[in-house]
């Protein structure tokens, strides 16, 4: 399968298997919802670049993971965008289809009010991926 597939499929996975994030969270979400209530995550399309070896397929990329949360401050948005970024970052190294993570890192995280009681908070990844087999 695309390494597009494979990295989103390994995210939500991770994301929703976390004991804090599955107790706290009404779902997590590959695409946005149309509807959805708050608690809920979404993992974001992955910008993938070439990162290929000469005898390898590799990507390079950026993925985000953004956390809608209600309330009147963003203390468990802030709760739960950590405990996001700490099961991302705990992910298996192999991701299924041959790719295997090479390089897995925290860019930046962002908390953003939307709007009366309101948060979204965005966690931004860097992924190096290669190809075996």
């Amino acid at each position: 399968m695309s390494a597009h597939i494979e990295l989103q499929a390994a995210l939500v996975a991770a994301i929703a298997s976390d004991p804090v994030l599955s107790d706290t969270l009404t779902r997590v979400f590959d695409a946005p919802p149309i509807r959805a209530a708050r608690p809920y995550a979404l993992v974001e399309d992955a910008v993938l670049t070439d990162w290929s070896t000469k005898d390898m397929a590799g990507r390079e990329g950026r993925v985000a993971v953004t956390l809608f949360d209600l309330g009147e401050r963003p203390v468990r948005a802030q709760q739960l965008a950590g405990s996001t970024e700490e099961a991302v970052l705990a992910m298996p190294a192999q991701l299924g289809g041959g790719w295997r993570i090479i390089s897995l890192m925290l860019i930046r995280s962002r908390l953003v009010r939307e709007g009366e009681g309101r948060w979204a908070a965005t966690s931004e990844f860097r992924i190096r991926m290669l190809r075996e087999g």
